[in-house]
């Protein structure tokens, strides 16, 4: 039996729990200001809910997902990505009867790939994402655009690039399903085993192909962008024309069609172009999906949002030698000396957390020197020292570590004070 995490996975320990509450909190603050509302779903779903949310023709659900039949008999798949849960929430909770519209919701999830582990690509990713459901405005594209353009410019990262490109309506993209159908049939026998299958159930796919692609015949496939009809055409120079206004650069790739089945109208991909930071650059990828809400079962309803791995997101930042403000320090660690001082310190600990002051105490039985020892590995600002003299006198010794300096404070007095001592030494 192994004792370690299964491949694919791994263990996020204190110090790096650290940096992850960090990027979270930033993002969390940015989704406020952009006012989206957090939504959690279940960890798994019917399996139905990816089928037809996600497309039987990708990857994902053809190779990657983990299902199972629970006891019931029931086919269940732990989630592999964000967007058709939380559209199948929305469609469940009829949100798309709420007053204010667009519903413009933000999620942190984990997901599960099976796919072969990587640098920043494991069987268990964490990712951050956005979903405006209701929509149909190029605005809100920009919108969306810009939220994960914001999050990355604002943890730092600097060498990014912004890759859009647009699928069109379902006019435009039939008629460039056939034009590729049409352009990849005589060299059909060339391309790889998946490639010839996507070739009659979704040939958009052969262009995202990572076998193929450095194949002849990628190079002078059509562009979608010679297939869209003046709506879509519309739709997309009305997108560029806001990007533009906010002043975000990007690059239109005619290539990019993203993996997932629900996609049309925008599609994006923001990379990193940082050194070291690998062969696969893409930190983050979504687009429109305009017609997954009828596909679960809800009425028409326009949709975009986005995903974005976490992982990659630290990677990047590592890669630019991006330090993340992190503080060890603690306020109080409380020395006690003798059995009534340490039931006394128990007491005086609860005390002092209740009002918000960040405390921890010596669980070990050490003597006191190995206490101011422990107090100095946790970057104690303050020192509670509490001994049989002090509890008699009902004060505490309170030692300021960076000075050295002491003072007794009455028990009676010790939360007012030590937020007094705090608030001063944070000015």
């Amino acid at each position: 039996m192994s004792m370690k995490a299964p491949r694919g996975t791994n263990d996020i320990l204190p110090e790096d729990a650290k940096k992850w509450q960090y990027v979270e909190k930033v993002i969390k603050n940015i989704c406020d200001r952009f006012h989206y509302e957090e939504i959690r779903t279940p960890l798994f779903e019917h399996t139905e809910v990816f089928q037809r949310g996600v497309g039987d023709t990708t990857d994902i659900v053809q190779k990657e997902m983990y299902t199972f039949l629970d006891r019931g008999g029931r086919s269940i798949t732990l989630r592999p990505e964000g967007t058709a849960a939380v559209v199948r929430a929305f469609v469940e909770h009829k949100l798309y009867g709420s007053a204010i519209q667009p519903v413009k919701l933000f999620y942190f999830m984990q997901m599960f790939r099976y796919e072969r582990p990587q640098q920043g690509r494991m069987r268990q990713l964490n990712q951050f994402g956005v979903e405006v459901l209701g929509s149909a405005d190029p605005a809100v594209d920009a919108e969306v655009i810009s939220l994960a353009m914001t999050c990355y410019q604002e943890l730092g990262l600097t060498s990014l690039k912004l890759v859009i490109n647009s699928l069109g309506d379902k006019e435009s993209r039939d008629h460039y399903r056939q034009a590729l159908v049409d352009h990849f049939t005589p060299h059909k026998d060339e391309l790889c085993t998946d490639c010839q299958t996507r070739l009659t159930q979704n040939p958009l796919r052969i262009l995202d192909c990572k076998k193929d692609r450095d194949h002849p015949a990628m190079k002078t496939a059509p562009s979608i962008l010679d297939y869209l009809n003046e709506e879509s055409a519309t739709y997309f120079e009305q997108l560029k024309d806001y990007l533009t206004r906010m002043g975000i650069s990007y690059t239109v790739d005619k290539n990019l069609v993203r993996g997932l089945d629900y996609y049309n109208h925008t599609t994006f991909e923001i990379m990193s172009d940082a050194e070291g930071f690998g062969a696969i650059t893409t930190l983050c990828g979504g687009g429109r999906y305009n017609g997954l809400t009828e596909e679960l079962g809800g009425p028409d309803t326009p949709g975009i949002g986005f995903g974005m791995g976490l992982e990659r997101l630290l990677l990047a930042m590592e890669a630019e030698h991006i330090e993340i403000p992190i503080d060890n320090d603690l306020d109080c660690y409380i020395v006690a000396v003798g059995d009534e001082p340490k039931k006394q310190a128990v007491s005086l600990a609860h005390e002092l957390r209740k009002q918000g002051i960040q405390v921890d105490q010596d669980y070990q039985g050490r003597k006191m020197k190995a206490q101011l020892k422990s107090a100095d590995r946790l970057h104690a600002k303050f020192v509670l020292i509490l001994g049989e003299e002090e509890l008699a006198k009902q004060v505490i010794t309170v030692k300021t570590m960076k000075t050295g300096d002491q003072q007794e404070i009455a028990l009676s007095r010790l939360a007012d004070e030590m937020k007094d001592l705090l608030e001063g030494g944070s000015n």
